[in-house]
């Protein structure tokens, strides 16, 4: 059974269709590449899914499925927890490296120190920060890098232990090194989790996704394996964009 399964999907911010009967399947342990222009619907798909869409009285229609059951049949906050969601701007909680790694922990379940400690120090280490911030931790998290912010984010979301991580553009603020250390972050992390990565940068799908979906106008025009997207696209319309013809 596919992680995700998502039939018929339409998503609307007051009249306006930005998702137009998206059917789509998202593997378990998979990198899942979504690209497209500009108003494709991409950073909307992933605020479907983890139901972020309601903060803004958007509505849709259409069924999201996680492990088989319904999104809206699971309590919001566990369902935020089980698929996480990071932002193109790393956002970096006021106060300490450890506070910004602790604080969703505290305020989900009460946990003993020595396990609060464990758990910041695993998440750190899986996100490949913790070489760089370990005798840091209670420094400011804002004098990190921008690079480094974005693997806190990462390392934060992984402390509460999640199912999914989608990322909207998270390297599209970062220099080359700073990208290099998220992706090789993210093809380390897939042998657990699932993602979902929305990128501008059709070179970084085609570096990190084994499946690629490309999106245009609210539209799902075609999804497949990263390779033939690429080379063999079934749809011109992906070929003229991969290609630069438009976009």
């Amino acid at each position: 059974m596919p992680k995700i399964v998502i039939d018929q999907l339409s998503l609307f911010y007051g009249q306006n269709q930005v998702l137009k009967n998206v059917n789509l399947e998202v593997y378990e342990k998979e990198i899942l590449g979504v690209i497209g222009p500009a108003n494709a619907g991409k950073s909307s798909l992933l605020r479907a899914i983890n139901r972020l869409y309601e903060i803004n009285y958007a509505r849709i229609s259409g069924k999201i499925r996680l492990d088989g059951e319904d999104i809206f049949d699971i309590p919001v906050n566990d369902l935020r927890r089980r698929v996480g969601l990071i932002f193109a701007t790393p956002v970096v909680l006021p106060g300490t490296i450890f506070k910004n790694m602790s604080y969703g922990l505290k305020l989900y379940r009460k946990i003993k120190k020595q396990k609060l400690n464990d758990t910041v120090a695993d998440a750190l280490q899986a996100a490949n920060l913790w070489e760089e911030v370990k005798d840091r931790l209670y420094e400011s998290a804002s004098t990190l890098s921008g690079g480094q912010q974005q693997r806190l984010c990462i390392a934060r979301t992984l402390a509460m232990n999640p199912e999914v991580i989608m990322m909207d553009e998270p390297c599209s603020g970062l220099d080359p090194i700073s990208t290099a250390k998220i992706e090789a972050t993210m093809l380390e992390l897939k042998k657990i989790y699932t993602f979902l990565l929305v990128t501008n940068n059709t070179k970084q799908a085609a570096r990190t996704a084994d499946r690629t979906a490309f999106f245009l106008d609210g539209e799902l025009i075609e999804v497949d394996k990263t390779e033939k997207i690429f080379t063999n696209p079934a749809d011109a319309r992906t070929d003229d964009y991969i290609r630069g013809r438009f976009g």
